[in-house]
């Protein structure tokens, strides 16, 4: 039977080296910086296109939230300009009202048969062959209106009776024309409420509001 050999230590052991020996690099430096380099430009362009969308994204809000602020406004714009110019009109109407009362009034106090005169002259025109004419006025203007009717029949052609009478109750300009089967009256008051309910008309219609106040003549 053979013998097992011998282990001999014949290796010196304190000769071996037991610091490690870095791995020798498998890919080039240069090549490596170049890969970095390229990752950081790739990674700053997609930083500057994610802030060119987040800043589109932004602009496209504060465009549209601009957009609507602006149509607001201008809504509030058109309805005061609206409410202005029904105001103006309004404003405009009730003084022309206001002027006009008081142009009635004093064409009437200065000339207080006119009225009449035209609605007599107008009447005895077609009042062939009708027996009789009353005509009822304030007393104040009795005398001068029958004058002036007097005048009327010589130049109409009426040949019925005249009769001119003083009433109270009738205002200065206003009267009454009566015959057996007709009658005109002349009442400015009626007049001016029927003014003042065509200009409210006329103002509801268009936006406005006002109080016409009556007539006081």
């Amino acid at each position: 039977m053979a013998s097992p050999a011998r282990f001999n230590f014949d290796l010196d052991l304190g000769q071996r080296s037991t610091a490690a020996q870095p791995p020798k690099p498998t890919v080039p430096e240069d090549l490596v910086a170049q890969l970095i380099a390229q990752a950081r430009e790739e990674a700053y362009a997609e930083g500057v296109a994610a802030g060119q969308r987040n800043a589109t994204t932004v602009a496209a809000e504060t465009l549209a939230a601009a957009a609507a602020t602006l149509a607001t406004q201008t809504a509030e714009m058109t309805a005061a300009l609206d409410d202005a110019a029904n105001l103006a009109r309004r404003d405009a109407i009730e003084l022309a009202a206001s002027i006009g009362r008081k142009l009635a009034l004093h064409l009437l106090a200065r000339y207080p048969t006119v009225e009449l005169d035209a609605l007599i002259a107008e009447c005895m025109e077609n009042l062939n062959g009708v027996p009789h004419l009353v005509v009822r006025c304030n007393p104040a203007i009795a005398d001068a209106i029958r004058d002036i009717a007097t005048a009327h029949m010589q130049t109409s052609g009426f040949s019925g009776r005249l009769v001119v009478m003083g009433d109270p109750d009738q205002r200065l300009g206003d009267g009454r024309l009566e015959w057996v089967d007709g009658g005109l009256v002349r009442d400015l008051g009626a007049i001016a409420k029927d003014i003042d309910t065509k200009i409210s008309a006329y103002l509801s219609a268009h936006g406005g509001d006002t109080n016409q106040q009556e007539s006081d003549h």
